[in-house]
């Protein structure tokens, strides 16, 4: 299981030792709005641990839990996955945050790292990355990450923005950020 690193986070794979931070970010409202569009129990977030647990063994790529280096705390979530959890869908990247660590550039960061992987060791040919309709602050992070918008499509029964990034407009993203 890889653990990713950033200038503030470390990603790391789910582990029984991140329970207490993944409720306290599943169990916020604000946080779930346009997830589930309600919060999670401590049974939810034990379940669904188990489930991301057994997603790494299989697949060898899931969630990881983003761990503040600064504090050492859970501060979010983050993904890389079969769009929808289907396996013959592409793979998506995703993420969430606690309120308090919203607009610092923490989305961003971690889904660069998380985009590095998909593309360098899982040689993905494209990303998806879907958000609600009504959540702009997850647009704009896909926007920055270079990804292309795709229109209004349907998934996990709700209507989503859909964006993409393929593995050549990564490599363009990233020799820009590079130069500048």
């Amino acid at each position: 299981m890889t653990i990713l690193t950033t200038e503030r986070l470390r990603l790391e794979p789910y582990q029984d030792r991140h329970l207490e931070g993944l409720f306290r970010l599943n169990s916020d409202p604000a946080v779930m709005r346009y997830i589930t569009g309600k919060p999670l129990s401590l049974e939810e977030t034990e379940q669904t641990l188990a489930k991301i647990k057994q997603r790494w063994n299989d697949f060898g790529f899931s969630w990881w839990a983003f761990i503040e280096l600064s504090s050492n705390e859970v501060i979010g979530a983050g993904c890389i996955q079969h769009l929808a959890q289907a396996r013959e869908n592409p793979l998506e990247v995703g993420w969430r945050l606690r309120p308090d660590k919203w607009h610092q550039g923490f989305a961003t960061e971690a889904a660069r790292a998380m985009l590095e992987f998909a593309f360098s060791t899982l040689n993905a040919p494209l990303l998806y990355a879907v958000c609600h309709t009504e959540n702009p602050a997850s647009a704009k992070v896909m926007e920055r990450l270079g990804m292309q918008y795709r229109g209004i499509e349907r998934w996990y029964d709700m209507d989503t923005l859909a964006y993409q990034l393929t593995f050549e407009q990564f490599q363009l993203t990233k020799a820009r950020a590079a130069k500048s």
